[in-house]
């Protein structure tokens, strides 16, 4: 089984690798090191999904807040032209908040969506972008519209919806069910999460391999 820090190894021997490539390359070293920093962080816990482009991370409620306590994963698409074109994320938990879908875990928010600029990183949205709409929701350019009008109009019941979708969508025994699948085989059950992650901790590292051979 290959693991998180064989993908971190080949990862940073891999970013200088792509260091000599011309334009393109540079995007694809700027995906890697985000990638790097984001995973090697003691704050942030990230589950690679497919391949390098697509992960999960795992967020927690910001202290202080109607959020303190839960967790949720949030999940991670970065595109082709990442820096200069926005990462994709959504909640993969249930969360109640005005400017997060509660079906589909969209998050609207207007430094990723509209505003956001090569200067940004992974970081930047996990550090501070996600903790601040979290902190402070934005209730007149909501996706959900019954959190914006409690939030505005009822803001203490809004607090205990808020407390009610954590107990019942964000604690940790429910973190640890996403992206959990059961595969049937003669020996019955077997959890899907660690085959999960060597596959596409192989693929990734295939992928980068095949990179090395382009330009050595």
């Amino acid at each position: 089984m290959i693991d998180l820090s064989d993908l971190l190894r080949v990862l940073k021997a891999n970013v200088r690798t792509v260091g000599r490539m011309s334009s393109p390359g540079a995007g694809k070293r700027r995906m890697y090191a985000d990638v790097i920093k984001l995973m090697e962080s003691k704050t942030h816990e990230v589950t690679m999904l497919d391949g390098l482009n697509e992960f999960c991370v795992k967020v927690y409620g910001p202290r202080g807040t109607a959020y303190e306590n839960g967790i949720w994963k949030v999940r991670v698409h970065l595109p082709e032209n990442y820096p200069f074109k926005s990462p994709s994320i959504g909640f993969m938990n249930k969360i109640y908040h005005p400017n997060i879908d509660e079906v589909s875990g969209t998050v609207c928010l207007d430094v990723i969506n509209q505003a956001w600029t090569a200067l940004y990183d992974l970081s930047n949205i996990f550090d501070s972008f996600l903790p601040q709409l979290l902190t402070y929701p934005n209730a007149t350019d909501p996706l959900n519209q019954n959190a914006a009008a409690l939030h505005l109009h009822k803001p203490e019941e809004y607090k205990k919806k808020v407390a009610e979708y954590v107990q019942k969508y964000a604690t940790e025994d429910h973190v640890r069910d996403i992206g959990k699948e059961k595969k049937t085989s003669e020996d019955g059950q077997e959890n899907e999460v660690e085959k999960s992650i060597s596959s596409d901790s192989e693929s990734s590292m295939s992928e980068l391999s095949d990179v090395e051979q382009d330009f050595y």
